[in-house]
């Protein structure tokens, strides 16, 4: 019994320790959903690089890195906050940290506060413009987070603020408003809008019962294929017309191609009964479009 109880504080400490911080990190990491930081990150990325001809400086590099990253973790964090109560009662999402009582509102609500404010530092460092639309934004991401309650129109609205990462990337190296960042811009903002309307086919039930608006839950399973299929036609057509205003060789057109056979894919193997399948779809596959885009346009933008 007496070797049993004594435990050596320093094993104590071990597992309380680097153990116990790795543990919440991860648990962080799963609340924002770190890994789909991918989404938006590379066409902010893109944008960055067509904005100045090539690598921009380290420190414009660092400081869009971080406030891309910031915006991103951060509305996800809050959004996470916002919609608790019907992520305990959603089947699907009860599971997720803030939900399941494994990460603390106060947690959740220290992180968001963190991203927004690592947001608004990298704005201030990069230029006067950046700083000035920084609360725009944030403004943005807090108004999605309640969208969902009153208007069919949330999955637009996640686009307006994914598709603001290539404007603000572009501002950050040029310090003014061009058009081929909203061009870029308007392409995320028709795919991410697409992809998520997909993405709540598996909420549609459940957002009827609880009084949600989504395009599912208003017009119906077929109509929502229908209008996902339109916006990411949109999406590849937008993207398509932008050799128009800048050059562009053969590269961009093969990422084009390889991101136009990923999203047919999507849209060919649609199945909201199989949770694996639409997770598979609404985000391992969307991200692969945007981080195959980008590695043949950096492959074009580098070698043409």
């Amino acid at each position: 019994m007496a070797s049993k109880a004594a435990v050596p504080s320093s094993e104590k400490s071990g597992q309380t320790g680097k153990g116990g911080l790795i543990s919440r990190l991860r648990r962080y990491g799963e609340l924002v959903l770190f890994s789909h930081t991918l989404f938006s990150l590379p066409f902010g990325l893109l944008s960055m690089l067509w904005a100045a001809e090539g690598p921009p400086s380290f420190s414009t590099f660092f400081w869009i890195l971080l406030a891309l990253i910031g915006a991103r973790n951060g509305a996800n964090a809050f959004n996470r906050i916002a919609d608790l109560r019907f992520d305990q009662k959603n089947p699907r999402t009860s599971g997720r940290p803030l939900a399941a009582g494994r990460v603390s509102l106060a947690e959740a609500t220290v992180l968001t506060v963190f991203c927004f404010v690592l947001l608004a530092l990298s704005a201030y460092m990069l230029n006067p413009l950046c700083l000035l639309l920084s609360p725009l934004a944030v403004a943005l991401f807090l108004f999605y987070s309640y969208s969902k309650r009153f208007t069919w129109l949330c999955h637009f609205i996640l686009g307006l603020c994914c598709g603001g990462a290539p404007v603000g990337a572009a501002i950050a190296v040029q310090g003014r408003l061009t058009l081929i960042p909203f061009l870029l811009g308007g392409a995320v903002f028709f795919w991410v809008a697409g992809f998520d309307i997909l993405y709540a086919l598996q909420d549609m039930d459940f957002d009827r019962k609880e009084g949600l608006y989504s395009i599912p839950a208003r017009f119906g399973s077929r109509t929502a294929l229908l209008l996902s299929a339109g916006c990411h036609l949109l999406a590849l057509f937008l993207l398509a017309g932008l050799p128009f205003f800048r050059p562009a060789g053969g590269f961009y057109y093969a990422g084009l191609l390889a991101a136009a056979l990923l999203l047919l894919l999507e849209h060919l193997d649609v199945e909201p009964a199989n949770p694996r399948r639409m997770r598979f779809q609404s985000y391992h596959l969307n991200q692969m479009v945007s981080v195959v885009f980008f590695l043949f346009a950096l492959l074009d933008l580098v070698l043409s």
